[in-house]
């Protein structure tokens, strides 16, 4: 890649902070503490039903609020412990998603995320965020990392508010179209298979797979660059001249 202006957007949960961290406490509060417990498998289920709960609900809009975002968020949680033994009936998953909400927005970033994305801005790229979710919600998230001086509010996406999920190729076009960026100049980081290496490179983009948890690929896809630590993502932006040493 040239040393032209780059747009480098990111994906938010378990991209830019560790996702597990809630869920583990969601369920430590709820079904007690047991380090034999599978949690990161559980999590990567729990994100899995996530998706395909959302989509078969009708995707992005209905997920705002009503009873489909309640389903949704109770049924990932029976879903994803009745594949590790444990039968929640629906008291028990709500009460699991409650503790859940009252983690979520204590969240702290990866070590390095901040000054990456402060070194991205210093080097004059475009730096924006591309995330599923409930509008509200996701932006809660970001206010809780307090990212309003790296990112301005008109390089945020949130699928819930635009009106497409990842890994539809329409979002990452609608991100093109509102930024004024082409697709060959564009960066992709997350950590999602599905949604983040699928849909960049079906919209065009370079894919970054941040795999930070040593996932196995889903598909025959091919990430451009993988990297596991924002250390290695600074790495892998020196090399590719989009970040210069200082």
């Amino acid at each position: 890649m040239d040393r032209q202006r780059k747009a480098i957007f990111f994906d938010v949960d378990d991209t830019l902070y560790d996702y597990l961290i809630p869920f583990r406490k969601a369920a430590e509060q709820t079904a007690g503490e047991d380090e034999s417990f599978p949690y990161e498998a559980a999590y990567r289920r729990l994100r899995y039903y996530s998706d395909t709960l959302s989509e078969e609900l009708g995707g992005a809009g209905s997920m705002e609020s009503g009873d489909s975002l309640a389903f949704m968020r109770r049924e990932r949680f029976r879903r994803t412990f009745a594949e590790f033994g444990i039968a929640l009936t629906d008291d028990e998953a709500e009460a699991m998603q409650a503790a859940y909400n009252g983690c979520q927005y204590d969240i702290a970033m990866f070590p390095g995320a901040r000054e990456l994305l402060a070194a991205l801005v210093a080097e004059g790229h475009l730096v924006g965020l591309i995330t599923n979710g409930a509008a509200s919600h996701q932006q809660r998230k970001i206010d809780a990392m307090m990212l309003d001086g790296l990112i301005r509010p008109e390089h945020r996406f949130i699928s819930g508010a635009v009106g497409w999920d990842k890994p539809d190729k329409r979002l990452f076009r609608h991100v093109n179209e509102r930024t004024g960026t082409l697709p060959e100049h564009c960066v992709y980081i997350g950590d999602s298979w599905r949604n983040d290496v699928v849909g960049a490179l079906g919209a065009g983009w370079t894919a970054v797979w941040f795999n930070h948890r040593g996932a196995r690929p889903e598909s025959g896809h091919r990430p451009h660059h993988t990297a596991a630590s924002y250390a290695e993502l600074k790495e892998l932006l020196l090399r590719l001249h989009i970040l210069i040493e200082t």
